[in-house]
């Protein structure tokens, strides 16, 4: 997408980023910069390769140099929690924080007010995007880190029937499906593979994004045949190989580009005040993913 700003860089310009480890395929700068332009804002969004381990020192750092708020990715959004200074509802509700909002907090002190936005993000995009209603369905939920989480909480509170939850490290999907017997007692939660077909397969791991990638799942163990949808979050490459295989399966696919539109307008609101022009952020998504 061409440069959309109309006014320059100047000793007025302020700043938000995105922090990740990953973060070269993030297509995040080109759609906030396409809002931030529309809302006429003399501001612009930058991206950063953050290690976790720097993370604290990262957003500090953003801190003291007077930017306008972070978006947090991959691997930082269960860190994030304990480094900011005060969670909003959101972040407290799903136990993970994606964006942040650095404010005034009184004698001069700047505070770091951490949100999510993804939660409200997964399940709008599930419903636009496949045609799915998640009351009463039947999940299997790969992944169960920052991402995987929220979206197994946030899919257990819109009241699906059964959720499935795979992870790598067994003991994580353990915690969570604990966790969401503890607050959803209505939803039918397990550790593994379902033996029965399944309304939707959801993506929350970041595998997809390099080519040579392996599969989110066990082909051994579950076949896509078994379910009617895939989700994958990963947005780049537009269709990674859970989609095609997915599509060869006679599965309705969309990939994570809604997930992240949506996210990506209510960090802007939460920064600005002003509504996220979601049509023209889309746009940019498109241009910047697919090329048109």
């Amino acid at each position: 997408m061409s440069e959309p700003f109309r006014q320059p860089i100047d000793a007025c310009t302020r700043y938000c980023a995105v922090f990740g480890h990953p973060i070269k395929h993030s297509a995040s700068p080109a759609m906030q910069n396409a809002g931030l332009a529309a809302l006429g804002l003399n501001w612009r969004y930058l991206a950063y390769e953050v290690e976790p381990e720097n993370l604290r020192e990262a957003i500090a750092g953003a801190k003291r140099m007077g930017f306008v708020g972070l978006n947090l990715t991959v691997p930082h959004k269960l860190l994030a929690v304990e480094m900011v200074d005060v969670l909003d509802e959101s972040a407290k509700t799903w136990g993970a924080v994606n964006t942040i909002r650095f404010e005034p907090a009184g004698n001069g002190i700047i505070r770091a007010h951490g949100f999510n936005t993804d939660a409200e993000a997964i399940t709008r995009a599930l419903r636009e995007d496949l045609g799915l209603e998640l009351r009463g369905a039947k999940v299997l939920l790969l992944g169960a880190g920052g991402a995987g989480r929220v979206a197994a909480l946030k899919l257990a509170a819109e009241g699906v029937s059964e959720l499935h939850l795979i992870n790598r490290t067994e003991a994580k999907a353990v915690a969570v499906a604990d966790e969401i017997r503890t607050r959803s007692p209505g939803v039918k939660v397990s550790v593994g593979y379902p033996r029965a077909e399944v309304d939707l397969v959801l993506n929350a791991t970041s595998l997809g994004l390099k080519v040579e990638d392996a599969l989110p799942f066990d082909p051994t163990k579950f076949s896509l045949e078994k379910t009617h949808a895939v989700y994958d979050m990963v947005y780049r490459p537009a269709e990674t190989s859970l989609l095609k295989v997915a599509k060869l399966a006679g599965c309705r696919t969309a990939n994570g580009l809604g997930m992240l539109l949506y996210q990506g307008a209510k960090a802007l609101e939460i920064w600005s005040g002003q509504p996220g022009p979601v049509e023209i952020m889309r746009q940019a998504l498109m241009e910047n993913v697919y090329g048109h």
